[in-house]
């Protein structure tokens, strides 16, 4: 699979009963991308660039669609645990890491669980902490286009909307959101989207440089929870980006890069 003049590979590794899809692309220092709730998209800009100078490792997570579900994983934390033993089988230690939304959350769990596993932990608007002020809002009460219009403060105006999201999807695609919804809901629908002890979990970070990203217009998460997560995890730096909603990889791709880029390098 190629983009541009970056070729991505497709792997599958086994981690007891359950195959885990792997893509990987780039060269340099391991970088561990971990999608949304939405599920895994195809390789996008934002990728091939970080890829220049990383070599991303982007698992399709279980139950999310190429990687069957794992029964006995019924809350992020438990997600979390068995990651913990996917990075020990590949051999991945003090690795970097790049969270979306859900995938954000659970990098989160995964650090406040073992520290030491990660060098450093980038967050871009992350589940997993209540709002003090606003609500996360829910997916559920939607269908899946209504959801991922809600992400982009004008999709109309970001250039890869239609790759990521294409207005008449395959009925491959439109399947595979609605798995990734139908795992989203058994891991996170009671209570919706956050655990309640994390911000105090969080307080393990003492040594982790992480990086916070959050879209000032973000319709899904309140930008006003970046400061939630800062003040848990010790030492973080949050970055709010202007004129931009949920998905600032693709909304301020040039912008992201550079955040990204400059906190890893």
């Amino acid at each position: 699979m190629a983009n541009g003049l970056l070729t991505w590979k497709d792997e599958q590794i086994q981690i007891g009963d359950t195959t885990l899809h792997l893509r990987q692309g780039g060269s340099g220092d391991a970088l561990l991308v971990l999608h949304d709730e939405m599920g895994r998209t195809e390789p996008l800009r934002y990728a091939a660039d970080l890829a220049q100078n990383f070599s991303l490792q982007m698992p399709a997570l279980p139950g999310f669609g190429n990687t069957d579900r794992v029964e006995w994983i019924i809350s992020v934390r438990d997600l979390a645990t068995w990651y913990l033993r996917v990075l020990d089988e590949m051999g991945l230690e003090r690795v970097n890491v790049l969270g979306f939304s859900l995938g954000g959350w659970l990098a989160a769990e995964m650090a406040s669980q073992s520290p030491s596993t990660f060098n450093k932990m980038a967050l871009v608007a992350p589940t997993g902490i209540k709002p003090d002020f606003g609500e996360i809002f829910d997916m559920f009460l939607v269908v899946a286009r209504e959801y991922l219009e809600k992400g982009f403060l004008d999709s109309n105006a970001t250039p890869e909307y239609t790759t990521a999201y294409p207005a008449e999807p395959s009925p491959e695609l439109e399947e595979l959101w609605e798995v990734a919804r139908e795992e989203a809901a058994r891991l996170t629908w009671r209570p919706y989207m956050y655990h309640a002890a994390l911000p105090h979990l969080l307080g393990r970070l003492k040594n982790l440089p992480t990086l916070l990203v959050w879209g000032e217009n973000d319709a899904i998460i309140p930008a006003s929870t970046g400061q939630q997560y800062q003040k848990a995890i010790q030492g973080s730096r949050l970055e709010i980006i202007a004129n931009c909603g949920h998905h600032p990889e693709l909304e301020q791709t040039d912008k992201f890069v550079g955040l990204i880029k400059d906190f890893f390098a």
